[in-house]
């Protein structure tokens, strides 16, 4: 006969229960009783975290309240995915997602140029754009599993060095990086052409009168030079230094015996010639700034890809894609000159604008600013997987990069707010969920207490949403 185990589990909860008060819930256990039901989990701090940016940048206003983009801008924050999955994301929050036969009537909304230009003109006004704004601009490209172009999706150059067809992207944010607006272009459309449609469509829309553009030397050509002075616009740009500047070799010349100091800014005037004016080129001035540690890393690499040349020439290694190394026929020597005069340029970095009335200082700082907005694009294109490869035509990419912007916009505004990386804070936040359980006829709400840095965080990210 097998033991029974009823008495000792009966005498086991009499002991545990013992001189305890019992909260009377009305509800009767029976034998056997089943664990209380959990009727709803969410991940409500994270949530109301996002939704709180995201009403504070003022989308909410600027979408006419539309939840379902709001719903795709947030999951695609908390797990960069496809849209049909995005319904799963939602669930696992705990937010009632809209059903995919609506989310497909929704998308062509969201690619329609006023969508896109209206998220903007909520992003101008949390950037505080006034009459003269410095704006930082730059361009990447996104590529797609496919071997053939089809007018928008086009192979070109390539910032990831694929040979797939892309698209070239070019975004536009303030000097701390958040995001104003970002444009689709062709995959093989220069990057110089991509700025100017950007840059005057915004300063358009949003009546702004003095601009100043930060940019790469890459962007901006002598046309756009031209463009850019006939639009009003100004320019910061870094300068290419293919030789030594006069006044870093006047400089030298008068100091032999001296070490170049770090920080030493030259300044060299650029003024237009008579031919130069008549095709509307302005005055420009140029700053060279020498930097020791840019100096230490610069000179460094010299070094390294000297002794490869070294080698190749000796016949020790095979003879790879390196500067240095000279070919004269069957000849191989190591190109002397070019090792001299890349030395001597070690350091020096050069900064052009046509803000003849403005220091230095400023002109090198609003420069450097650009990490921000290669920031900016790194968080699009790994945070958020902005990547389109679920999508083909030109109308479901220019909805998805609508999206994505807003995801930008919102991830960038948390990790200002909170000095949190965007990953953290999902992660982090999303431990922490509240649940539902019914009790006989009531119903009880629990949640998980939240650690103080946490609670900060969320308190931070809220702290402008009674303006």
């Amino acid at each position: 006969m097998r033991p029974s185990w009823q008495p000792l589990q009966a005498a086991a909860a009499e002991r545990l229960a013992a001189n305890q008060a019992v909260l009377d819930l009305g509800v009767t256990a029976p034998p056997g009783s089943e664990p209380l039901a959990i009727t709803s989990s969410q991940m409500t701090h994270l949530w109301k975290g996002l939704c709180a940016a995201y009403r504070i940048l003022g989308f909410e206003s600027a979408t006419k309240g539309d939840n379902v983009f709001r719903d795709l801008v947030l999951a695609r924050i908390i797990e960069p995915t496809s849209k049909i999955d995005a319904e799963r994301v939602l669930t696992e929050v705990g937010v009632e997602p809209a059903s995919y036969a609506t989310l497909k009537r929704r998308l062509p909304i969201y690619a329609q140029p006023r969508w896109r230009q209206s998220l903007a003109a909520a992003s101008a006004r949390r950037a505080g754009l006034g009459p003269a704004s410095l704006v930082l601009f730059d361009v990447s490209t996104l590529y797609f599993e496919t071997d053939t172009g089809d007018g928008f999706r086009e192979p070109g150059f390539s910032k990831e060095r694929r040979l797939e067809p892309q698209i070239t992207l070019g975004l536009l944010t303030d000097a701390s990086g958040f995001p104003l607006t970002v444009e689709a272009f062709e995959g093989n459309r220069a990057e110089t052409a991509t700025m100017l449609p950007v840059i005057n469509a915004f300063k358009t829309a949003h009546h702004l009168s003095e601009v100043t553009v930060v940019a790469d030397a890459g962007m901006i050509s002598e046309a756009n030079q031209v463009a850019l002075q006939a639009a009003g616009l100004s320019f910061i740009l870094g300068t290419r230094i293919p030789y030594l500047p006069d006044v870093v070799r006047e400089w030298c010349d008068k100091h032999p015996d001296e070490a170049i100091p770090d920080g030493l800014v030259l300044t060299q005037p650029w003024p237009a010639t008579g031919g130069e004016k008549a095709r509307g080129i302005p005055d420009r001035v140029v700053y060279y700034q020498f930097r020791h540690d840019r100096a230490r890393r610069t000179l460094r690499g010299i070094d390294e890809q000297i002794a490869k040349a070294e080698r190749a020439v000796d016949g020790h290694a095979p003879v790879k894609r390196n500067r240095y190394i000279q070919l004269s026929g069957a000849t191989k020597t190591v190109n002397r000159q070019l090792e001299a005069k890349t030395r001597a340029l070690a350091g020096w970095k050069g900064y052009t604008t046509n803000l003849t009335g403005v220091g230095s200082d400023f002109v090198i700082d609003a420069y450097h600013q650009l990490w921000h907005i290669e920031k900016a694009f790194r968080m699009s294109k790994h945070d958020l997987a902005a990547r389109p490869i679920y999508h083909h035509l030109r109308e479901s990419i220019e909805a998805h990069l609508s999206i994505v912007v807003a995801a930008m916009a919102v991830s960038h505004y948390i990790e200002h707010q909170t000095g949190w990386s965007i990953k953290k804070f999902v992660r982090t936040t999303r431990r922490y969920r509240t649940v539902r359980i019914k009790a006989g006829n009531q119903t009880l709400t629990a949640a998980d207490p939240l650690p103080d840095d946490l609670r900060t965080a969320l308190i931070k990210i809220r702290a402008d949403d009674a303006h």
